[in-house]
């Protein structure tokens, strides 16, 4: 028993001393940080792989997920047009895109264009050679279009007690005072265009936020602040719109409805054109009108000689 206990320790021996010189080596071959630390070997050999696998076009998934197929071709990216429906594409088809028609053809080709069901908005885009960031070349202004929008214009007023028959008798939808003011402490706003006299815009300034970003802020730049409520009533009935340039330095308006013939959508395209055209800065050097294009709700686009204005 002895004797075996000596020789199991003398083999136990053995196998330390045959493992030292081993650990060792590893220890001197790795350091405990940078470049020659296990991590970064590692590193090293797994980036070098990849490389390897970039190199021989490899791009299956690596790790302990069995390998997937290799990816195939990459997708076409399809263009605008392919991506819209087929009755669009028909109708698209009759406009030619790098043609510049004269107004009066756009206007006309925009109502034989029109793929909607409904009686849609012809509207016109013009891009102007201004800067919105300059006070003096943000282009905002009204216009009254000859034959109105097509649209039921909802009007609100907002005055004394003494002027509101008058509103009312020039058409307007709602009319009041303290009234009035209740509805917008409720939110309610059933009104397209607002309406107000100088001394009670003091009272609309807690509804900024209300009223600013839904372009409901009576202006006087755009005639809803005015001591004669009847007019501006009666001029947005009409069909007086408001436009304003925005930040691409673009002025969009609609000018009718796919009902009106094309006569109408002329006329009230050339009174809109008029009105921009007398808005134009001083400060503005070389084209003011670079531009312009025609189409309906959702209708194909359509380029306009700047020239045929």
């Amino acid at each position: 028993m002895a004797e075996d206990k000596a020789k199991k320790q003398e083999e136990v021996a053995e196998e330390v001393q045959a493992t030292e010189p081993t650990e060792v080596q590893e220890e001197k071959a790795t350091a405990k940080a940078g470049k020659r630390s296990a991590k970064a070997v590692k590193e090293a050999e797994e980036k070098a792989e990849k490389e390897e696998r970039k190199a021989a076009g490899d791009t299956t998934p690596q790790g302990d997920a069995v390998a997937a197929d290799q990816k195939g071709p990459a997708p076409k990216t399809r263009s605008r047009l392919e991506r819209r429906g087929k009755n669009y594409r028909k109708i698209a088809e009759s406009v030619d895109a790098n043609k510049l028609y004269s107004l009066n053809d756009a206007l006309e080709l925009a109502l034989k264009t029109n793929p909607a069901k409904f009686d849609a908005t012809v509207e016109i885009h013009l891009n102007l050679g201004v800067d919105p960031r300059q006070a003096d070349q943000n282009i905002r202004s009204t216009v009254a279009l000859p034959h109105g929008t097509g649209k039921n214009v909802r009007v609100a007023v907002f005055a004394p007690v003494d002027q509101l028959d008058a509103a009312k008798k020039a058409g307007a939808d709602i009319a009041g005072e303290e009234d009035f003011l209740k509805m917008l402490d409720k939110e309610q706003l059933d009104f397209d265009v607002l309406v107000a006299t100088p001394q009670m815009m003091p009272k609309l300034g807690k509804y900024a936020r209300l009223l600013g970003p839904r372009g409901l802020m009576p202006n006087p730049k755009s005639g809803t602040v005015t001591t004669n409520v009847a007019k501006a009533v009666t001029e947005a009935k009409a069909g007086r719109v408001e436009y304003r340039v925005d930040k691409q330095a673009i002025v969009h308006q609609g000018i009718g409805k796919v009902s009106f013939d094309a006569k109408k959508l002329q006329e009230n395209a050339a009174a809109f054109v008029a009105s921009v055209q007398s808005v134009k800065p001083a400060s503005v050097k070389g084209a003011y009108i670079k531009a312009v294009a025609v189409s309906t709700t959702m209708g194909p686009g359509i380029k306009v000689d700047v020239n045929s204005l």
